[in-house]
């Protein structure tokens, strides 16, 4: 097989799932043998997708060496373990085509994830998948629409056309910077809408923020060198009206229970957390302005409350948009 999917997790197994349901051989790697053993068994991922079935055709091991051939890894591991993964398989995935598929800011050192790969294995051709897309829905064969993006068009290109599905149709961008920021940074902005509404602040609260929060992501990612079509495209505006208003977001969930006075789930990854800090520590390095973010740093950090957190946003200087 020349696909492999490294990362078990919902996003993981929903592409190994799309690709398979078109015939196309993929192997799924998970770190845990157990996992793998009850996979292999009920053709199911009972911990992170327990409703959709893995195709016979999806080969899952607990050993990389299995997907030693594979030229094209998709890898689907959370963004705050990402550098420590690579590392500790370079020698294996060095050379071949690296598709990080988590999104989010490496909060150690203020990292994407194509930065990580270039660093920890220099052979290997970068590429990033990200945009508007639930697990979920993608493992249903619902409809779904993706950014690919990688410096290389060849490469691009050719991981467009492999990578594509009947379900899941990818675009293409050489913006690495712009489709990197907006996948990370709307799950940020994802938190705050959560808190809105689960504080009832309500719906018009929530539009401008949305649009504010927009404002946020692009000055960042602009400045960092990002183009602007990449952030009013998939990876950006896509993914952030997705991750603001539907309860299937992780990032939505856990922003609602702060906003409602409960205690999120702790079992679940929540990229938003660690890109938060991270995102604000970038700005201030780079002289940007992110009121929205420094704010959902502040809350999850337990620096300051939801009011007083509303409060602060309310009272900065009047200004035009």
């Amino acid at each position: 097989m020349s696909i492999v999917v490294l990362g078990a997790g919902a996003f993981g197994t929903a592409l190994a799932i799309t690709l398979a349901r078109d015939g196309i051989p993929v192997g799924l790697w998970a770190r845990d043998p157990e996992q793998v053993e009850a996979m292999r068994k009920s053709r199911r991922n009972e911990r992170r997708l327990p409703d959709a079935v893995i195709p016979e055709i999806v080969s899952i091991s607990a050993d990389l060496a299995d997907f030693a051939a594979a030229r094209t890894v998709l890898v689907a591991v959370p963004m705050q373990q990402l550098a420590g993964f690579l590392a500790e398989y370079a020698n294996t995935l060095d050379g071949k085509s690296l598709v990080a598929c988590a999104k989010g800011i490496d909060l150690a050192t203020g990292r994407g994830s194509a930065e990580i790969i270039a660093e920890t294995c220099p052979r290997a051709i970068a590429a990033i998948l990200t945009g508007p897309s639930f697990a979920v829905d993608i493992a249903r064969g619902l409809p779904t629409a993706l950014t690919l993006a990688c410096e290389d068009d060849g490469t691009g290109a050719a991981l467009q056309e492999q990578l594509s599905t009947s379900t899941v149709r990818l675009y293409r961008t050489s913006d690495m910077i712009g489709a990197e920021l907006g996948g990370a940074l709307k799950n940020v902005i994802a938190i705050a809408s959560g808190v809105v509404i689960g504080a009832g602040l309500g719906h018009s609260a929530r539009a401008a923020l949305l649009t504010r929060g927009f404002a946020e992501m692009s000055r960042l990612a602009l400045a960092l060198g990002a183009a602007q079509d990449t952030l009013t495209g998939l990876s950006g505006l896509g993914d952030l009206v997705l991750t603001c208003t539907s309860s299937k977001s992780r990032n939505y969930s856990y922003g609602h229970a702060l906003g409602a006075g409960e205690t999120p789930a702790a079992d679940v990854t929540v990229e938003g957390v660690a890109t938060a800090r991270a995102a604000t520590a970038l700005a201030a390095r780079h002289g940007v302005e992110m009121p929205i973010a420094e704010m959902v740093a502040a809350i999850v950090e337990g620096r300051t409350t939801v009011p007083a957190a509303v409060e602060t946003l309310m009272a900065r200087p009047l200004k035009k948009e």
